[in-house]
């Protein structure tokens, strides 16, 4: 039997997941994160020198900020990727280094993605997709589940803030400047807004 993993089961859409909310309006919510998301590392990047941007911090394994963003902005791609081959593989990023070297390019590729989320519909929010990514240290083939574009930048999106949240240990390690809740989970900040401040 191959080791491939595929989950079977029957999509459900993202929409009867919470009856309290409109048919359209979890789509809506998706697109404007996967927007709000970009936007800030937009922000990130602009406020940083090419030398700041590519720059190998010591303390964090060597890794730099461009490198980080680079990752982020590769698993969006593989979700616009995937949405013709109805396949979205993560292990085949394409991890072009100029957006790790070049600020000005990795705003550019930004963007790119931004206008191409922009063109999604709700309906193609919903739609299924084949999502691929190994996740074993053992040889076989990369697991396979079953899942929907939605769901797929979602994930995107949590895996982005992960990577924030990284870079904005970087980014403090030279001094450089964050926006506001940058790295921040949505949920926490929410629940910090509900949590009352003791004195």
């Amino acid at each position: 039997m191959s080791s491939t993993a595929l989950v079977q089961q029957t999509p459900v859409p993202i929409t009867s997941m919470n009856p309290h909310l409109e048919s359209s309006e979890t789509p809506t919510r998706i697109l404007e994160a996967a927007q709000a998301i970009l936007e800030q590392g937009e922000v990130l990047v602009s406020s940083l020198t090419s030398e700041n941007y590519a720059r190998r911090i010591p303390l964090v394994f060597n890794a730099s900020i461009g490198g980080h963003y680079r990752h982020c902005l590769d698993h969006f791609a593989s979700v616009l990727r995937g949405l013709d081959a109805d396949r979205v593989n993560y292990d085949h990023r394409e991890r072009d280094t100029r957006i790790e070297n070049d600020p000005e390019y990795a705003l550019f590729v930004t963007r790119q993605i931004r206008n191409a989320l922009a063109e999604l519909s709700a309906e193609a929010l919903e739609g299924p997709v084949l999502a691929e990514c190994e996740v074993s240290y053992q040889r076989g083939d990369a697991p396979i589940t079953r899942s929907s574009v939605g769901r797929e930048i979602v994930y995107s999106i949590a895996h982005a803030i992960h990577h924030y949240a990284l870079i904005a240990v970087m980014a403090k390690l030279i001094e450089a400047r964050l926006p506001e809740n940058f790295g921040v989970a949505p949920s926490t900040v929410a629940h910090l807004g509900k949590t009352p401040h003791s004195n």
